[in-house]
């Protein structure tokens, strides 16, 4: 307790503006790769310096040289890899503000109505069979796929989608990101899946989605273009011919769940 009391005396002016600013810098860091899978790397760099930190106090020499190595080669490599990402985090920490409006922003809307809204428009589009690809975002941050559409960051509407997906649009043939109440941008690209075993009748819109669920956790629904089949793709799996009270059954486990967590979906291809 003296020790502490005696640390505590010492602490000046000087070192409460170090610790806030150094505080500041590490949260818009966070902040910038939270919405990106890069936060998975991030948390694995701070558990290896947790173990490297263990090992120097345990004094495990051999552990403590091979991790020391490890560390002089590895953020080198980290750099490298991942300029486009830390050149992104530099950029937006030089535009960012101090306080953002977002903590007076209006109150957000019922989930209720958001789910209304999208099984409204999703039923709609497969009635007509007008071909669409939406990517519900989860806990793990779809940033890096936003960046290749459109930003729109608009209000969830019926009308909106389905003008979105109206053949011959410009952002009609890409894939629709939606980040909890908003519809975050379009025209979006995907990662194809190459699973073989995937029905050949499938199109391009169904391996997107199922090459996006394979390397996230987000919720991704299909409308087929030619058949008007509506299509679920969550962790690699599809589960097809889903009707409106199987969507709102969907959407209400996702949206009001509270946790936003993975849904039992069953494998359903043919």
């Amino acid at each position: 307790m003296d020790t502490l009391i005696t640390i505590l005396k010492g602490i000046g002016p000087t070192d409460i503006l170090d610790i806030l600013i150094v505080s500041y810098v590490y949260y818009k860091i966070y902040k910038v790769i939270s919405k990106t899978r890069a936060i998975q790397l991030f948390k694995g760099v701070i558990l290896f310096f947790i173990l490297f930190r263990l090992a120097s106090i345990a004094e495990l020499r051999m552990v403590s040289f091979a991790l020391e190595n490890l560390l002089t080669y590895g953020l080198l490599a980290l750099v490298i890899l991942f300029q486009p990402e830390l050149r992104r985090a530099l950029e937006f920490l030089g535009r960012s503000k101090l306080f953002n409006n977002t903590f007076f922003g209006s109150k957000t809307r019922k989930y209720s109505d958001v789910i209304d809204e999208l099984v409204e428009a999703i039923v709609d589009l497969s009635d007509k069979n007008i071909g669409a690809l939406m990517v519900f975002e989860n806990d793990i941050g779809l940033k890096d796929v936003i960046e290749t559409g459109t930003e729109l960051d608009a209000e969830i509407s019926s009308s909106l989608i389905k003008n979105i997906f109206t053949p011959n649009t410009p952002l009609h043939d890409g894939a629709m990101v939606i980040r909890g109440e908003r519809i975050v941008a379009a025209g979006c690209l995907l990662p194809l899946s190459n699973d073989r075993n995937v029905n050949r009748d499938l199109g391009t819109r169904h391996r997107a989605a199922l090459g996006m669920s394979s390397v996230s956790d987000a919720l991704i629904i299909v409308v087929s273009e030619e058949t008007g089949v509506i299509t679920l793709a969550q962790n690699s799996v599809l589960k097809r011919f889903l009707d409106k009270e199987a969507l709102e059954e969907i959407f209400k486990t996702f949206y009001e769940s509270g946790s936003k967590g993975m849904l039992s979906v069953e494998r359903s291809e043919g």
